[in-house]
């Protein structure tokens, strides 16, 4: 099941659930005010499915504004779980190069807070390069949705932006290369799994448009990564609540050439099989 959240023409803010033809609000209850009473519930697809009217009237995708899946949330990430991710991050610290290399294969994995929900933008919002980089590219990576609780309730896709050049400098700048407005993009949809997700059948996909012209693309599949959803969730919940639950990115595959970096005007498309397309446009400062 494919559920957004969504801005209906009036302003007013409300979960949908997706269809290949638009999209059906589901109505509020006692049980379900939010974004979050959903995922959070014992059963979300059966909470949805109880919520439907059958007078619901299906309202057209472009009448309503996808907004980005989040309330309250968190947003976390974790780093290195990719093997090009451990090549391209050593490539781009000489000094912590073997950082990178010791975390791809230790127990316990990079995890680092990303965004509260004011530094993330939702489809068709501006993500941004920071003013004082000179290397600054788009990670596309999977979140996870993760109730309080620790279970994982949903997936969706994300953007890490990061500033390569400043991480690169010295890994102890790593919350200033990540952490800043606008740094991080999610959406447009949150699947709820109700089977066991096909990790190598489920590709991310990346195009970079510059002036309208593909710039960059690149593809990998849930497979390549190392640990599992499980490891990670259970590493984070150590030591560490999220009572409004978390969202956490599991870390990128695909990485840009070293000579390449964004600029203002881009537009970054990340797919992910099953869950649709998150498109940002690009502003620097």
């Amino acid at each position: 099941m494919l559920v957004a959240k969504v801005e209906l023409p009036g302003g007013e803010q409300r979960v949908a659930v997706l269809v290949e033809n638009g999209v059906y609000i589901v109505a509020w209850s006692e049980a379900c005010r939010s974004l979050t009473d959903l995922l959070h519930s014992d059963n979300p697809v059966d909470l949805v499915s109880s919520l439907f009217d059958s007078n619901a009237t299906l309202i057209a995708a472009p009448q309503v504004r996808m907004l980005a899946p989040i309330d309250k949330q968190e947003v976390w990430a974790a780093g290195v779980t990719y093997k090009r991710s451990q090549v391209a991050r050593m490539e781009e610290s000489a000094s912590g190069a073997s950082h990178y290399d010791k975390v791809y294969t230790a127990p316990r994995p990079e995890l680092f807070f990303k965004a509260m929900p004011r530094r993330v933008a939702g489809p068709g919002q501006f993500v941004r390069i920071r003013h004082d980089t000179k290397w600054s590219v788009p990670e596309p990576e999977l979140a996870l949705m993760v109730s309080p609780r620790g279970k994982l309730v949903g997936l969706t896709v994300g953007n890490d932006m990061s500033a390569r050049d400043i991480e690169g400098e010295n890994p102890l700048y790593l919350p200033q290369a990540k952490v800043y407005n606008a740094c991080c993009g999610l959406g447009p949809s949150i699947l709820i799994p109700e089977e066991p997700l096909n990790r190598a059948a489920t590709e991310i996909t990346m195009v970079i448009h510059r002036k309208g012209v593909e710039v960059f693309r690149g593809k990998t599949n849930l497979d390549q990564m190392k640990r599992t959803f499980e490891e990670l969730i259970e590493w984070l919940f150590k030591d560490n609540s999220f009572p409004d639950g978390v969202v956490l990115l599991t870390g990128t595959g695909i990485v840009p050439p070293n000579e390449f970096s964004l600029e203002s005007g881009d537009v970054v498309s990340i797919d992910i099989t099953g869950i649709g397309t998150l498109t940002n446009p690009v502003v620097r400062g």
